[in-house]
């Protein structure tokens, strides 16, 4: 009974895994859109109010005219624009049947790897020296963190890279059944280490 729920779990990763691709990349060009065009309107408009500056800490603003917000001398949404479009790509030709070569996979778990530590020192410096959030910015924040867990669960699942024999493959399965609780851990943890930092300024509303 264990082994055939087992072997059932990365069949169902398969199925949801190109639409996590295609959804979690559409989200990714969307925010990365706006953000251009709102950094574009900032460039334009010194005085340019973007709609998702709402309070001193949820600030869209003060994110594009940081030095982080253009760390290599463009606005870091461009990369988003891009690198988004590619995973959209991949997950529309895995829906149409396409199947990827080893390393296809282990140069798309490369790239969502630099995706997902550039996403944490953006987040690191927005609360601790910016002291701003853009809720654009969290919202590519949660896609990178999710497509991140799951490319890396499929690449496991199907050997592309294969988990040793013995401890860790105890540990993996008992990832692979508690996947879920661990994503949700992991942005909670995230959220309250948020809200640990800004609490002089949202603990007077509670």
């Amino acid at each position: 009974m264990s082994t055939k729920k087992q072997a059932a779990v990365p069949t169902r990763l398969e199925r949801v895994l190109p639409w996590l691709l295609l959804i979690g990349g559409f989200i990714g060009i969307i925010c990365s859109f706006i953000i251009t065009n709102d950094k574009m309107q900032l460039l334009q408009n010194p005085h340019f109010q973007p709609n998702c500056n709402l309070n001193p800490i949820i600030s869209c603003g003060s994110v594009m005219k940081s030095s982080q917000g253009s760390l290599f001398g463009f606005p870091n949404p461009w990369i988003g624009l891009a690198a988004f479009g590619v995973v959209t790509t991949v997950g529309a030709a895995m829906l149409a049947g396409a199947r990827f070569a080893r390393w296809f996979w282990l140069g798309l778990e490369a790239g969502i790897i630099g995706g997902l530590a550039f996403a944490y020192w953006l987040l690191f410096e927005s609360v601790y020296r910016i002291k701003a959030l853009c809720p654009y910015c969290l919202t590519v924040d949660v896609v990178v963190i999710t497509l991140f867990w799951y490319v890396t669960m499929h690449i496991l699942d199907t050997n592309v890279v294969t988990v040793p024999a013995g401890k860790a493959t105890t540990v993996y399965q008992w990832i692979r059944r508690h996947h879920l609780d661990i994503l949700i851990a992991w942005f909670l943890v995230l959220i309250a280490l948020i809200l640990q930092h800004f609490w002089y300024y949202y603990g007077k509303y509670l």
